[in-house]
């Protein structure tokens, strides 16, 4: 029995989403025959060539022809303007994205090699507020990197003229997401998908066509990570069934695990037999066993499928079977990530930003350390759900020991750890490990800022091969912080993401606006700690989300504790996650996430810490009631504890 497992576009172009070279390495511990594809970065390479941008051309050309050239978008215009140079440069901007061609820095550098839309705008904003940021980032030998970055916009205006004037359901890094996130009703995706394939569409119909006949499959297995990627799924399952429609077709992954925890449209199963939930090596193991003859089909674990009640009409079933346990971390064995292609990954250069360029930048060896959350606290998480609620490790010797099995496999010494939250204990016997045994690598991941990480501890993950962390100082409000359970005060982030800094590892902060209750005074006073807190290099890069009350989450299963009212919801046939509500408090957090982002973008830079809190917003503000040295302080009592 071969199995393919398939990653739908799009996902980062930078590294493999790691859930098939999982399941890939897993089933072959089983005795199957495992293959693994991602027509995600193939569809987007497909896209970026000479001929693929005639067509383009023809597409836009056809959709804006009643247009005057003044009322075109501004990327399309510029498009249409340039394209004798859009298509000489595509393909070698391309190859040097892939490192397969560093001696093109120098022409990109010049700024005359790649026509320069409005992504380029950005430079010329910075530079109107600090000079040249350019050759303030890089200076004189940061060729590579410059010319990273300037390719990276480049692509950027490119996936731009797809969106506005192609295909507008892609994007780099989704793909129709609007029509599947927390959306209760599969009407907006079944009706796409009954429409006539979009040229991207073709191209991935036309990919799914090759690796069929290349690997001849029995069973195919989709992963579904993001909203954004449930259109690609149901897309390539549309092509198999057209080429085979006895092949059974299986679908996962977070966004499956998350939102459609409700599924009742049995019109999702003209494109899928089975749908699993939570963890995927027993339920998927299960079903293999059953497409066998080795089970019957109410043994499957944690699955939908289509069944007949006494009158023959379809609904959709869930069968749960908890019976049979999930496979430990102990056994899940090391991803493999043969049949990917790693060699064509593209290394990307989105901000002038150190931190932040790791997301896009450099291809990763992702990995877990432990399932689940070791905390599971916080409120505003998905705590009742599997992939934060069931914590589950593995030992630091077998972590050691898959590591050295991926850079045998790979070549490749950069790891990021994908674990919700990195737990400190096994952190800390890991880093220790990776020094006695001498393995050389790069790792970073996600971790909570809790007093464990003292500042000897931090360089002793920077002395294992620590170069960056991210983690929740979320509201940056001791009152709220305590709300959601987070378990750390302002002072402690401060204290803990310095120690980090200290230690020569990048920080990265998620920032939270909106939470319940929260006031216009809280936020600028939020905003006046990160200001002061970067200022002392605490962290160099983070970002403001707008709280969301999920569904699985205690605030939204206890609204009333956090001061809410949910909103009347919808009949649930799809996906559901998010879930509106009303907040007497009755700030604008409208106006005040403008002015958030707006503040934040520019510190990354390191531009305006010298801007009062009011310069960010459109409209007047509250006045901060912090102290200017807060976090000052807050530093030097570290200091002083440590030297005690």
């Amino acid at each position: 029995m071969t199995v393919l497992l398939m990653t739908p576009p799009m996902t980062q172009l930078n590294t493999p989403y790691p859930a098939t070279a999982y399941l890939t390495g897993f089933l072959r511990t089983q005795g199957y025959e495992a293959e693994q594809r991602d027509p995600a970065i193939e569809l987007f390479l497909e896209m970026m060539t000479a001929p693929a941008l005639e067509i383009m051309r023809q597409h836009v050309e056809q959709n804006f022809e009643h247009f005057e050239d003044d009322e075109l978008p501004a990327v399309i215009a510029q498009f249409l303007r340039e394209f004798d140079r859009y298509q000489v440069a595509v393909e070698p901007a391309i190859r040097f994205l892939q490192g397969k061609d560093p001696s093109l820095a120098l022409r990109i550098n010049s700024r005359r090699f790649l026509p320069e839309g409005p992504a380029f705008d950005t430079i010329a904003q910075m530079e109107a507020v600090s000079g040249d940021v350019l050759q303030a980032a890089f200076g004189n030998l940061g060729v590579q990197d410059k010319a990273k970055y300037l390719a990276t916009l480049f692509i950027n205006d490119l996936s731009a003229v797809i969106t506005q004037g192609v295909d507008p359901h892609f994007e780099v890094s989704r793909y129709g997401e609007q029509l599947a996130a927390a959306n209760p009703s599969f009407d907006n995706l079944y009706d796409t998908l009954m429409e006539e394939p979009s040229f991207s569409a073709e191209i991935l119909e036309q990919l799914v066509e090759m690796y069929l006949e290349d690997t001849q499959p029995s069973v195919i297995a989709l992963t579904v990570p993001f909203p954004g990627n449930m259109l690609g799924a149901l897309r390539i399952a549309q092509t198999c069934k057209a080429i085979n429609p006895e092949i059974p077709i299986v679908m996962g992954g977070g966004f499956i695990n998350t939102e459609l925890r409700a599924l009742k449209d049995p019109r999702v199963f003209e494109f899928v037999d089975f749908i699993c939930l939570d963890d995927g090596e027993r339920p998927f193991l299960t079903l293999l066993e059953y497409f066998a003859g080795e089970r019957e089909i109410d043994d499957l674990v944690r699955t939908y499928f289509l069944a007949a009640d006494d009158n023959g009409e379809a609904y959709v079933h869930f069968n749960e079977n908890p019976e049979l346990s999930d496979i430990a971390q102990t056994e899940v064995g090391a991803p493999i990530y043969d049949g990917l292609p790693l060699g064509d990954y593209l290394s990307l250069c989105e901000m002038l930003n150190p931190m932040h360029r790791i997301w896009s930048d450099g291809r990763w060896n992702k990995l877990t350390i432990a399932h689940g959350c070791y905390w599971r606290k916080c409120s505003f998480c998905d705590v009742s759900l599997d992939y934060i609620g069931r914590y589950d490790a593995a030992g630091a010797d077998m972590l050691v020991d898959r590591i050295e099995q991926l850079i045998e496999e790979t070549g490749e010494t950069g790891f990021h750890f994908v674990d919700e939250a990195l737990p400190p204990k096994l952190l800390f016997a890991f880093a220790k490990r990776l020094i006695e045994r001498k393995v050389v690598i790069s790792w970073w991941g996600n971790i909570r800022f809790e007093r464990t990480f003292s500042p000897a501890r931090c360089q002793l993950l920077a002395d294992s091969g620590c170069i960056a962390v991210s983690g929740g100082l979320e509201v940056a409000s001791d009152r709220l912080l305590k709300l959601m359970k987070k378990g750390v005060s302002v002072e402690r982030v401060a204290q803990v993401t310095k120690a980090f800094s200290d230690a020569g590892i990048l920080v990265h902060a998620y920032l939270m606006y909106g939470f319940p209750t929260q006031t216009e005074q809280e936020t600028v006073d939020a905003l006046e700690m990160v200001r002061q807190m970067m200022q002392q290099g605490c962290f160099q890069s983070a970002y403001w989300h707008r709280f969301v009350a999920t569904v699985h989450s205690p605030i939204g299963k206890n609204p009333e504790q956090f001061g809410i009212t949910l909103a009347p919801r919808p009949e649930i046939l799809f996906a559901e996650n998010d879930v509106e509500f009303y907040d007497p408090t009755g700030t604008d957090h409208d106006m005040l996430g403008d002015g958030l982002r707006k503040a934040i973008y520019n510190y990354m830079h390191g531009i305006g810490f010298d801007q009062p809190m009011s310069f960010w917003f459109d409209n007047k503000v509250t006045r901060t009631q912090m102290k200017k040295d807060f976090i000052a302080r807050a530093i030097t009592n570290l200091i002083d504890s440590n030297e005690q």
